[in-house]
């Protein structure tokens, strides 16, 4: 039943709808995302503005699901969603049969859902899958009502979504109750980010004003009010529109002799109804939102007349709003009002009746409901039961946070059931919410519920719980406690073999994250020992293999950490236990690529392993990491079209999580080299989006491209921001990526000193130098591969200090050194353009000025650095220094349709297959559809080729393709 809740006109929000309309359609471009966030008190008119703009996206041709999140506390994973896709369903027409189909599909994925080895973002994968075929190309609207009560599956899915993981244009619409947001709820933390990146707004939706307030209260009374009357309102209501429309309703109908407090206008308005009105409104208010008409016709226990005249009632009386899906009171402070007038048996009576009447209708989305009810109404025996059925339906979809706090729920109703159930099952109860709580991030939780596990449980083995407690304390970050709880699971005379494997093996990694390289080995050698004889132990011997080999690597023997691995792997191997496999690759490609520096090898191991993983079914997930470490490895070395045809081919998992993080911020690398501001900016965003839900470790990669990218652009002060943000938060002990981004804090110093725009921080330029005295101290105890690449970045710090004070060219002459060694392309042309920057203001050697500035022409224009590109040319064209190389010197004439010239050798392979397709008469979208990658990127490509081909149209383009191309 649909209910006229919005006879009260909408005041001093007309503006507002507007823009939020324009924020989340108009303004959203094809493949991009928006969102725009409600915070305020309650009352204050979040609900009805949701209503308003909801209809004007419909109005613009957007698809609107709504849905509500619960305030029981314990809702079922991902409700919102699924209550909104069944309202849908609901309202859809026979003449909307596609649609029909691809809602009950997705719903019925819910329904078959399963745990399975990708985990929680497989189901977000999916999810994604049902709506971009629910959409149909229409943008997507996704209109969330009081999300201070979201469950956190459904927040992982909102921040998936809004990364652009989902390839859908979506966009979400959600209010937010400001007062909940308090403490440590976790919404607070993730709006906090969120309000950071420029496709997000998080509103603040104010009272209205003094004019506002007397606007309001005149329509509802049909005349402006008396102005002792409009002050009273005022004053009473402080501008909040449900409270001005109460009172001014009381006004307006002549009721006198109200009292002066909120509580005293609902209990007089609800006292006015009649009899089986009343009663509804207690029900409703007793039960949780929505209440479905069926059930609230089994509560009550009306004929079905008597119970519609009774809603009807309710609904005239501005208490009950009615929607397909089922009652809602107006406003929550309504039942906050009525919970304290019924006597404890009335509100038990209510509680039973509701959990009967779901017990005959069983449902998985009942379960936390059920047990609700049954607590309440007295019988905890009976709402057991319930809340063990939603436990475990929360971790069948991943809902780790739900699960643990249904199991809590089951923990409390054993307490409290008389007799109680046996001992065992209260043990059971109490492992299943432990683990339950350490996974969902309440490491404190599962600690204190470990301890209670210990004590009722005496005769369970102690080097368990000693392994146990050691997980849950380093997971919460508790590294010293840990280690020292994994050496008393290792000396207990219980600890099985298995057991102390297991305990030597995760304490060598954990020694590992720690930067204690020596303790780690000796600790990975010890597992090794142990798991060999003991049957089964593949995982313990890939995960000891693991520390080893990056202990061996880091201390001065590469060779030996080189060969641990290997050995992991093939062990791995001969085992076939896929996540073991996987996890082997990853060590290996990691090793290589990482401590080792030999790229190529690195690159051609990650990409086999990625292979491997896929035959064996993880390539949602270890397939995409070890396809982002191909990607960085491409990158390094130069080869940026493979690297960009790889990350590009992995990107069509859709992965999620920390494996999204690593490849959006490898295709980020490229666009920033490339010079593809727009798309560089949206992966950044994509990426700090996923981190506003936690992931402190890639937060130094995120701000060193923040501020290589703000340097591009001339933004200097927002790169200096970034890298002191990188300083201030992170406490990561990688000397590589620290000295990496303490150079690009110098070269922002530096290149502030050039363009004498902004002026040089002294304390930041003495702050970073001290963080690079700290890396080459720390270096110099890791493997000679570890020390040759933070060399090379120290090596360009030194430079850029340089610059401060007039460049030394020795110094850059020593950096391109270091870099040619180690086969980085692209740092070496980025000093060959510094050293003959630095030759030229010297106003010597004017001829090896040139050659280093063609040099780093030709590099550069081969990767496609068009930033790089542009600042070589534009030093050249200071220095009068042709780039072009002299047709004497190579015997070949340069210019256009000249004999023997080939016209198409600027470009780099990217780019000739991007001209291919243009010679084939394609578009950019029809480009980007056949070579994975999106048409902004197609674009950026076309501009390039236009740039190094000097042509202004496809079609001079497509001739010199044609007149190029081999016969």
């Amino acid at each position: 039943m649909a209910s006229d809740v919005d006879g009260a006109p909408l005041v001093g929000r007309a503006d507002l709808v507007a823009a939020v309309r324009a924020a989340l359609l108009d303004d959203v471009t094809q493949g991009n995302t928006a969102a725009v966030f409600l915070t305020g008190e309650s009352g204050v008119g979040k609900t009805r503005l949701l209503r308003e703009v909801g209809a004007r996206l419909r109005d613009g041709g957007a698809l609107v699901l709504t849905g509500t999140c619960l305030d029981i506390g314990d809702a079922s994973p991902l409700h919102p969603l699924l209550g909104a896709l069944r309202r849908f369903d609901a309202e859809l027409t026979t003449s909307h049969a596609r649609t029909s189909s691809a809602v009950r599909g997705l719903l019925q994925m819910f329904a078959n859902e399963t745990a399975g080895p990708d985990g929680a973002g497989a189901l977000l994968e999916r999810v994604s899958r049902g709506l971009h075929l629910i959409a149909e190309g229409r943008p997507l609207v996704l209109v969330l009502d009081d999300l201070q009560w979201v469950d956190r599956s459904t927040r992982q899915l909102l921040l998936y979504l809004l990364a652009g993981l989902g390839d859908l244009q979506l966009s979400v619409l959600a209010a937010v109750r400001a007062e909940s947001l308090q403490g440590a709820h976790p919404l607070r933390r993730v709006l906090t980010e969120l309000r950071r990146l420029r496709t997000v707004r998080v509103l603040d939706l104010a009272p209205l004003d003094r004019a506002g307030t007397e606007q309001l209260a005149a329509a509802i009374v049909g005349r402006p009010l008396p102005s002792e009357a409009a002050e009273q309102v005022w004053q009473r209501s402080g501008g909040n529109p449900f409270v001005v429309e109460e009172l001014a309703r009381d006004v307006r109908d002549g009721r006198d002799g109200l009292s002066d407090t909120l509580r005293e206008i609902f209990l007089s308005r609800v006292d006015a109804l009649p009899q089986h009105a009343h009663a509804v409104v207690h029900a409703v208010a007793a039960g949780v939102e929505p209440v479905a008409h069926w059930l609230l016709a089994k509560v009550v226990r009306l004929p079905e007349d008597q119970l519609i005249e009774a809603v009807r009632a309710a609904v005239a009386h501005r208490l009950l709003v009615g929607a397909d899906d089922g009652y809602r009171l107006r406003h929550r402070l309504v039942a906050e009002v009525l919970e304290h007038e019924l006597l404890p048996a009335e509100r038990a009576a209510l509680h039973r009746r509701y959990a009967e009447a779901l017990t005959t209708a069983p449902s998985d989305l009942h379960q936390a409901r059920l047990a609700y009810h049954w607590r309440l109404a007295g019988e905890p025996a009976r709402a057991l039961p319930a809340a063990v059925a939603a436990a475990e339906e929360a971790e069948r979809l991943h809902g780790y946070a739900e699960a643990h706090r249904h199991w809590s729920t089951a923990l409390q109703l054993a307490g409290a059931t008389t007799g109680g159930p046996p001992e065992t099952y209260r043990v059971t109860l109490l492992e299943r919410a432990a683990e339950s709580a350490h996974h969902c991030g309440e490491h404190a939780r599962a600690l204190t519920l470990l301890e209670e596990l210990a004590a009722s449980d005496a005769g369970r083995p102690v080097c368990a719980l000693h392994i146990r407690r050691a997980r849950y304390l380093a997971a919460a970050g508790r590294s010293a406690l840990a280690e020292a709880e994994y050496q008393r699971a290792l000396d207990v005379a219980d600890c099985t073999p298995r057991e102390r494997a297991t305990a030597a093996a995760h304490l060598a990694e954990l020694l590992l994250h720690l930067g204690r390289y020596a303790d780690a080995g000796h600790r990975a050698r010890e597992a090794l020992e142990l798991a060999a004889a003991v049957e089964g132990s593949t995982s313990e011997v890939v995960l000891a293999s693991a520390a080893l080999g990056f202990s061996e690597a880091y201390l001065e023997d590469p060779d030996a950490g080189l060969a641990v691995m290997r050995q992991a792997l093939e062990t791995a191997e001969r085992a076939g236990r896929p996540e073991d496999v996987a996890c082997a690759y990853l060590h290996l490609a990691e090793l290589l690529t990482g401590p080792l520096n030999i790229l190529e090898e690195g690159v051609v191991v990650a990409r086999r392993g990625a292979e491997r993983v896929a035959e064996l079914g993880l390539g949602r997930t270890w397939e995409t990491r070890l396809l982002a470490i191909a990607t960085n490895g491409l990158f390094r070395v130069g080869q940026w079209a493979e690297a960009e045809k790889v990350v590009a081919a992995a990107l069509r998992h859709r992965p999620s999580g920390a494996d999204a993080v690593e490849l959006l911020l490898a295709r980020c690398r490229l666009s920033v080299g490339y010079g593809d501001i727009e798309a560089a900016d949206r992966d950044l965003d994509a990426v700090a989006t996923v981190l506003a839900g936690g992931g402190a470790r890639h937060m130094i990669p995120l701000l060193t491209l923040r501020a290589g990218l703000a340097m591009w652009q001339g933004r200097h002060d927002v790169a200096r921001q970034a890298v002191q943000r990188g300083l201030t938060e992170s406490r990561s002990d990688d000397v590589t990526i620290l000295a990496a981004l303490v150079w690009h804090g110098l070269r922002a110093e530096a290149e502030a000193h050039a363009s004498r725009t902004v002026p040089v921080d002294q304390t930041a330029v003495r702050r970073l130098r001290e963080v690079a005295e700290r890396a080459a101290r720390k270096s110099a105890h890791a493997a000679r591969p570890v020390r040759s690449v933070v060399d090379g970045f120290l090596a360009l710090c030194a430079a850029e200090v340089s610059r401060l004070d007039g460049s030394d060219p020795d110094l850059w002459a020593r950096s391109v050194a270091e870099w040619d060694r180690r086969n980085h392309p692209y740092p070496a042309a980025y000093s060959r353009l510094r050293q003959a920057e630095a030759l030229l203001a010297k106003r010597s050697r004017s001829a090896t000025a040139a050659k280093l500035l063609r040099q780093a022409y030709q590099v550069a224009q081969g990767l496609g650095a068009v930033p790089l590109t542009s600042e070589i040319r534009t030093l050249a064209g200071r220095a009068r220094v042709s780039l072009e190389e002299r047709g004497a010197s190579t015997g070949v004439t340069t210019e256009a349709g000249g004999a023997g010239a080939d016209e198409l050798a600027v470009l780099t392979a990217r780019e000739r297959e991007v001209l291919a397709a243009v010679a084939e008469g394609l578009t950019n979208k029809e480009i980007g559809q056949r070579l994975f990658i999106s048409e902004r990127t197609i674009g950026v490509h076309v501009s390039h080729i236009f740039d190094k081909l000097q042509v202004r149209t496809r079609v001079q383009a497509s001739a010199i393709f044609l007149r190029n191309r081999p016969a």
